[in-house]
């Protein structure tokens, strides 16, 4: 396992891992499949967000293939700064239970850490997401609340738990 912070050279094959998560686990993702594949020059902008300033996104490669990504973002606003978010936490399936999502969560707790002002992490996860929630735990981070029907998917309401890791 390599876990490696992405820069605009592994733009393809993220857009591809990224179009895998959405798939696979549609539920997980405030993003959908259906609007990612409908997107003008999905690489360009995936390019130009893996290069961009507060925005860090570690690759998890075995066998140099992409098999998991998380993103970390800082808020800009001058009152808000202090804080960063993990987004789009995903292992491919056949990956799972090998430690890769600790180590991508590690990761990202690091360079937060390291970080001059950031001062705390948010995430949210699925409240139906077991396994995450029971990561996220054991990584440090503390719910703080319930957000009832965050997501709404094929009809069905998803609530989410929404949690903070003070550093």
């Amino acid at each position: 396992m390599e876990i490696t912070l992405l820069n605009e050279n592994h733009a393809e094959d993220y857009w591809n891992l990224r179009l895998e998560m959405l798939k696979q686990s549609p539920s997980s993702f405030g993003s959908s499949h259906e609007e990612a594949i409908k997107r003008q020059n999905p690489i360009q902008t995936t390019k130009e967000r893996l290069s961009s300033d507060g925005n860090y996104t570690f690759g998890c490669f075995m066998d140099e293939n992409m098999v998991g990504a998380v993103t970390m973002v800082r808020e800009v606003a001058l009152k808000m700064n202090h804080k960063a978010s993990i987004y789009a936490m995903y292992v491919a399936p056949p990956y799972r239970g090998q430690g890769l999502a600790r180590g991508l969560i590690e990761a990202a707790i690091k360079l937060a850490k390291e970080t001059e002002g950031i001062e705390q992490l948010m995430i949210t996860v699925v409240t139906t997401n077991l396994t995450a929630k029971g990561l996220y735990h054991s990584c440090g981070f503390k719910p703080y609340g319930t957000e009832k029907r965050a997501l709404k998917y094929n009809g069905e309401y998803y609530d989410e738990e929404l949690m903070v890791l003070f550093l």
